[in-house]
């Protein structure tokens, strides 16, 4: 199997398995459990994690807040337009994003959403992405709130009202993702209650999840995938927490999102204080830094969250856990079941 190659990974996944909604309570969702070292693999309730984990071990979260990215807006021409905000620029009114259908999109065409909030195509910036620039009636922020949809991922058929919390991690503070850090879905207040009762340290950074999420990888060499630039930001005294000997303690990237930026701001064992863009891409041969430990949701085949899973577990007991996981009927994607990989 050539771990370049872009079909080695891909997987049969029957779509019934693909979760369409959040597990309620969500810590009681199916937590499979991969030891690299001994190649085992066990499964357990999300919610016993607080059993596995003891005093002066360390969980590593991600608190950004997703916002309503997705905005539904028409051409002077009445032609229907949908945007995906992708990242703001220096100025809060300036932003690059993603448009459907974008060929006919040219600059200083003006894109209507509300009776206060239009925007014009300022220009076109590669990679599909372009660069409006929003006109609101009062601030950007208030209109996105009135106007913007949440951007959940296409592979979930239904948008309800409950999707607005559903899809938020419970500690999400700064604004900027336009998807969730989804390992961290499956945490309720009650289970970050309960770890720090039994003593283990909850740290949290910033990386503001991007277009990246979204974008399939189609290189079929994967070191070919350019990974779309997000914004990360880790503070000084996160930092100089991370950067205390762990001794025999367990430290956990808590998703994907996590990783990367730790991953990103790792000078050796140390972390890097400070505000960061990474386009980091991480597949298998990649060499890890700092990341001991990693709690991530079943990613979709072909994607670079597979990827990057692949690289931290190793390919084969990966390829593995999914087999199982496939095989035991684990829930996929945002909504899904949880996999630490210790």
């Amino acid at each position: 199997m050539n771990i370049y190659d872009l079909k080695s990974y891909y997987f049969d996944l029957p779509e019934s398995l693909i979760a369409q909604e959040p597990i309620c309570p969500r810590d009681h969702s199916r937590l499979m459990v991969v030891d690299r070292k001994s190649g085992q693999i066990s499964e357990m309730i999300f919610k016993d994690l607080r059993h596995l984990l003891k005093s002066g071990d360390r969980l590593i979260f991600n608190n950004t807040k997703v916002i309503p990215a997705r905005l539904l807006g028409h051409k002077e021409t009445g032609a229907r337009i949908e945007i995906l905000l992708s990242r703001a620029k220096e100025d809060e009114n300036l932003w690059e994003v993603m448009a459907r259908p974008a060929k006919k999109l040219s600059h200083g065409t003006k894109i209507t959403f509300s009776d206060s909030l239009y925007a014009e195509v300022v220009d076109k910036i590669g990679e599909g992405l372009l660069l409006l620039k929003f006109f609101p009636k009062k601030t950007f922020r208030e209109e996105l709130q009135k106007v913007g949809q949440l951007p959940l991922p296409h592979y979930i058929k239904r948008n309800q009202p409950s999707d607005h919390k559903d899809y938020q991690t419970v500690y999400a503070k700064r604004e900027g993702a336009v998807a969730a850090p989804t390992a961290g879905l499956h945490f309720t207040e009650s289970l970050l209650s309960d770890l720090k009762l039994a003593g283990v340290n909850l740290y949290e950074l910033t990386l503001h999840v991007g277009l990246g999420t979204f974008k399939p990888v189609q290189a079929e060499d994967i070191r070919s995938h350019y990974m779309h630039r997000e914004l990360l930001e880790i503070q000084k005294t996160t930092a100089d927490l991370l950067n205390l000997p762990l001794d025999n303690s367990l430290e956990i990237a808590v998703g994907t999102t996590s990783c990367r930026a730790l991953e990103t701001a790792a000078l050796g064992e140390k972390i890097r204080a400070g505000q960061y863009e990474t386009d980091l891409f991480i597949y298998p041969g990649y060499q890890f830094k700092y990341v001991k430990a990693l709690l991530t949701n079943f990613h979709l085949p072909g994607s670079s969250l597979l990827m990057l899973v692949s690289a931290f577990g190793g390919y084969d007991l990966i390829r593995e856990a999914y087999q199982k996981a496939v095989k035991e009927k684990f829930r996929f994607f945002s909504y899904g079941d949880a996999m630490l990989i210790i």
